[in-house]
């Protein structure tokens, strides 16, 4: 799975949102799910970033909620877009790549106004996961989801670029970057010798800090006028 988020370009934030492979799960279920006669969705201002999905009504575990549909393409074809994007980037300041994993040979190029599903944000406590059903991608409930809650998943990105990509999903599980949950332990212990690391740095800064008032010569104090 391959998904973006088209963000403003900021000193901490990488102009482009490129992320990494994750697996869809296959066909969970004996049937294509149908488009419902009304959508069980609603796009909104999100909290977390910009626009997000939310449920319009209320809708119960295991619901297909709304097909992630785009242009079938190559891995090659997949490759040279994300170069692209990744070249007018640098130039713009913004761009976005929306590419998901359907296969061993194809992906599935989610980046047309046609496809709202895009617009779903991740959350390191997701309420939807999606699936690979028959060549379609689908985003089911993972639980009941309330009318008006924000719909998200989990967007899996893998440890090579996690600090490319913070999390500001909200949840109490965050873990701060968006990453697939596999590695959240690995990445706390990045975290954890970063910290130690930059707390050690800091230890010695101050004590080369005391060192040096206490090396620094006091200026002679001057001596008072003669009445």
């Amino acid at each position: 799975m391959r998904v973006g988020q088209e963000r403003p370009c900021t000193k901490s934030e990488p102009p482009l949102t490129l992320v990494s492979e994750a697996a869809s799960h296959p066909l969970p279920f004996p049937f294509m799910p149908k488009a419902q006669d009304k959508p069980l969705w609603i796009v909104r201002r999100s909290s977390i970033h910009q626009r997000g999905v939310f449920a319009a009504c209320d809708i119960p575990k295991d619901r297909p909620i709304i097909e992630y549909v785009g242009e079938k393409i190559t891995k090659k074809e997949s490759t040279r877009r994300g170069l692209a994007l990744e070249e007018k980037a640098k130039k713009t300041g913004g761009a976005a790549v929306y590419i998901f994993t359907l296969n061993a040979r194809y992906d599935l190029d989610g980046a047309t106004a046609a496809n709202p599903a895009r617009l779903i944000n991740h959350s390191c406590d997701p309420n939807c996961e999606s699936f690979i059903i028959r060549g379609h991608i689908w985003i089911y409930s993972l639980r009941e989801i309330k009318a008006g809650e924000e719909l998200s998943f989990n967007y899996g990105f893998d440890l090579e670029t996690w600090e490319d990509h913070p999390c500001r999903c909200g949840e109490p599980c965050c873990v701060g970057y968006i990453l697939d949950k596999q590695y959240w332990p690995k990445l706390r212990g990045i975290l954890k010798a970063r910290a130690k690391r930059q707390g050690k740095i800091k230890e010695l800064e101050n004590k080369l800090s005391d060192l040096k008032k206490t090396l620094t010569p006091k200026a002679p104090k001057k001596p008072k006028p003669v009445a």
